[in-house]
């Protein structure tokens, strides 16, 4: 079997078993790179059974050595091979599982994200000239929900009656439940007197909706307008959500919950211990 047609028939089995638009993108996209590059060195189409594991460990270190990958990146990739693999190799579309020879990339630990008081957003949100952004910022803020979340949303997806806000089909095609705060229920509020009509909540009445470019461009053009040091993207106000309850002492379980997350261990990068947290720690011996 010609390796893109295996690619199409991963892709079929992805989308059968409802995953992401998102992952089956990146597994798509990481799996026809590879079928370039393959196809450039063998000057040819290639067929998934004279595929080596040599192949393999040269189109890693291409994207090391060429490319400039970093490790997390090159993890990534190898993680979007080994899943392929394990696929043809149980629906016997190759005799070898490949995937299961990698060896382990190491990724450093990942440094803490830096992330904004309630104050510092206040005086972001006042210079943002965007107003419909500044609502995006809001819920990105006080529900936690990433960018993409936020754009998704639909106007059914909130209920300003029973104060909760639906996330559906959100990362990992997971829907999650999240209460409105008093602070962004007054926000939505106002927001719904002066919104566009659309089937979308957040939409300019060009468009219809919001695209993820035009919130990163003014929250980019506000950072450099106040001279922050700080780098300020969309997610930093998801992240900002989530170290707010941690500084709360809300439950880590309870803060994974609210932001979606299958695993707690990811929800711990959203931790932070400052140096007077340490002084009062030490304090006790």
């Amino acid at each position: 079997m010609l390796f893109m047609e295996a690619v199409e028939d991963y892709v079929h089995y992805l989308r059968g078993n409802d995953k992401s638009i998102r992952t089956i993108s990146g597994y798509e996209c990481d799996l026809i790179m590879l079928r370039k590059w393959l196809e450039d060195k063998y000057n040819g189409p290639v067929y998934l059974e004279d595929i080596t594991q040599r192949d393999l460990e040269g189109f890693l270190l291409r994207l090391k050595n060429e490319r400039h990958y970093q490790a997390s990146s090159r993890k990534r990739v190898m993680i979007s091979l080994k899943m392929f693999y394990r696929y043809g190799y149980r629906k016997k579309l190759c005799s070898v599982d490949l995937g299961a020879e990698f060896e382990p990339i190491k990724v450093q630990q990942q440094k803490e994200r830096e992330y904004l008081d309630e104050q510092e957003v206040q005086d972001f949100v006042a210079a943002v000239n965007h107003r419909l952004i500044r609502v995006v910022i809001a819920i990105m803020f006080y529900a936690g929900l990433r960018v993409s979340e936020c754009l998704n949303l639909k106007l059914g997806d909130v209920d300003l009656n029973q104060k909760i806000l639906q996330v559906v089909a959100g990362k990992g095609n997971k829907d999650r439940t999240i209460p409105i705060c008093d602070k962004l229920l007054d926000i939505l509020t106002d927001y719904l007197t002066w919104r566009e009509d659309s089937p979308y909540l957040l939409a300019t009445r060009k468009s219809g909706w919001l695209s993820r470019i035009s919130v990163a461009t003014v929250i980019r053009d506000t950072r450099k307008k106040l001279g922050l040091k700080k780098q300020v993207t969309p997610h930093t106000f998801r992240h900002s959500f989530a170290s707010r309850l941690v500084a709360g002492d809300v439950n880590i379980v309870s803060i994974s919950k609210l932001l979606g997350h299958s695993d707690i261990k990811t929800t711990s990068i959203y931790t932070h211990v400052n140096m007077e947290q340490l002084k009062q720690a030490v304090s006790i011996l």
